[in-house]
């Protein structure tokens, strides 16, 4: 469920963000796509980060502050909407949702019991049902009550990924990869 909340926000950028900034709020073409850019380019920063933040923090925190970082983003975007406000929202969406699906993966694929490949199997066919699902939900409640309400997904899957993070696994120590020796400079 935390993969497809990543992937929810994912499609929602994908989907959404042009059309969206286009229609319903006026921007030009030009500035519109920047809603998916803001998003992408996020995103990739926070894949950057994410492998320190998680060996820092954990995977439970880092999942919950992305799930929050989406949820208020988007929230606050879609509650005032403004054009900067918006691609700002889209950028918090895409930063919290960086760390997700590889979360959701190693997880996954480090179930006990399972052969490795199983659980991430499992998970990635799963992701595909988010993909799947999402501009269909967000264009039915689109259609019945405009697209600001069908992208309350976004924070709406923040709030699960807060929910569900539990699941993932907590701090865990550094782990030494060399000899004290080599570490030392001996």
């Amino acid at each position: 469920m935390i993969a497809i909340g990543g992937t929810l926000v994912e499609d929602a950028g994908n989907s959404w963000a042009t059309l969206y900034l286009a229609r319903d709020l006026g921007a030009p073409a030009a500035i519109a796509a920047t809603g998916y850019i803001a998003l992408v380019g996020a995103q990739f920063v926070g894949r950057l980060a994410g492998d320190s933040l998680v060996d820092r923090f954990g995977q439970r925190t880092v999942a919950r502050a992305g799930g929050l970082t989406i949820a208020v983003g988007m929230a606050i975007a879609l509650a005032f909407p403004s054009v900067p406000g918006t691609i700002i929202g889209f950028a918090l969406a895409g930063l919290g949702s960086a760390t997700l699906v590889p979360a959701a993966m190693q997880e996954a694929d480090d179930l006990p019991g399972l052969r490795h490949g199983t659980g991430l199997t499992v998970v990635s066919w799963l992701m595909r049902l988010g993909f799947l699902a999402s501009p269909p939900l967000v264009g039915l409640v689109a259609d019945a009550a405009g697209l600001r309400y069908g992208l309350l997904v976004v924070p709406v899957a923040g709030v699960l990924v807060i929910v569900l993070s539990g699941v993932l696994s907590g701090r865990r120590p550094l782990r030494r990869t060399e000899p004290e020796s080599v570490s030392a400079g001996l």
